[in-house]
């Protein structure tokens, strides 16, 4: 088992950035494949950026792009996403999730434990 927990959502106006941290517990983090996404109202819940275990590969949606950059640190057994440039449209809730299968573009029902989200708002 693991649990995910995220921090470091909050309100930023647009062009800010803001830093998401994702702290697993258990002693296999280091094996997993590793993931942000995020969910808006209204919408259904996309994948933002992923990253193998080793931090070897990393997959961003287009929409992000140049602007986030995830990062992993095994020793810490923590994940991170980096937001610059932020948009209203990035307005969110950021999920981070886990996934015991290698390799950084899966569909969403092959990640097996979810962290219970943190919220970030962008305002214009």
């Amino acid at each position: 088992q693991v649990q995910l927990v995220e921090s470091g959502g909050g309100l930023v106006q647009a062009g800010g950035s803001l830093r998401l941290s994702c702290a697993a517990s258990g002693r296999t983090f280091s094996t997993y494949t590793m993931a942000w996404f995020r969910q808006a109202p209204g919408k259904e819940r996309e994948s933002v950026a992923a990253i193998s275990w080793n931090g070897g590969s990393t997959y961003y949606a287009d929409s992000v792009k140049g602007r986030f950059t995830i990062s992993r640190d095994n020793a810490e057994n923590t994940v991170y996403l980096q937001m610059n440039s932020l948009k209203p449209e990035d307005t969110a809730v950021y999920y981070c999730a886990a996934s015991v299968y290698t390799g950084v573009v899966k569909p969403i029902y092959e990640y097996h434990y979810w962290g219970q989200g943190t919220q970030v708002t962008v305002s214009s």
